[in-house]
């Protein structure tokens, strides 16, 4: 066995059994695990996907929100075991594959339309 095929081999054993299915646009609400010492708590975050990059075990995504008039952004590994579960709050419509353009966005400009789905 060559290093290759040690690598793909870690990097199988830390992908998620099942894929997280959501898009750039969509609103999210991502539970995260949190130490504080002995204790183990999940705290939510929910914003708006604006990024994907990545691939495979390193495949990242943002989520932005605004939380008391600041912008907040995390960055957060679709594959870490810190992050319990995704859920799709709604599906937004968009046009492109990065939505940076929210951060100069204000108010009801800064929102993402919802994709009605038929």
């Amino acid at each position: 066995m060559n290093a290759a095929d040690a690598l793909k081999s870690i990097a199988q054993d830390s992908m998620r059994a099942e894929p997280i299915v959501f898009e750039i646009g969509d609103t999210v609400k991502v539970f995260v695990k949190i130490r504080e010492g002995e204790k183990e708590r999940i705290q939510m975050f929910e914003g708006t996907v604006i990024a994907r990059r990545g691939s495979g075990v390193s495949e990242t995504f943002t989520v932005r929100r605004v939380s008391y008039g600041v912008g907040v952004e995390r960055v957060f590994p679709v594959n870490a075991p810190a992050v319990d579960r995704i859920g799709v709050v709604r599906h937004g419509k968009i046009r492109r594959s990065k939505l940076y353009y929210l951060r100069d966005r204000v108010g009801k400009a800064a929102k993402v339309k919802e994709l009605i789905k038929k």
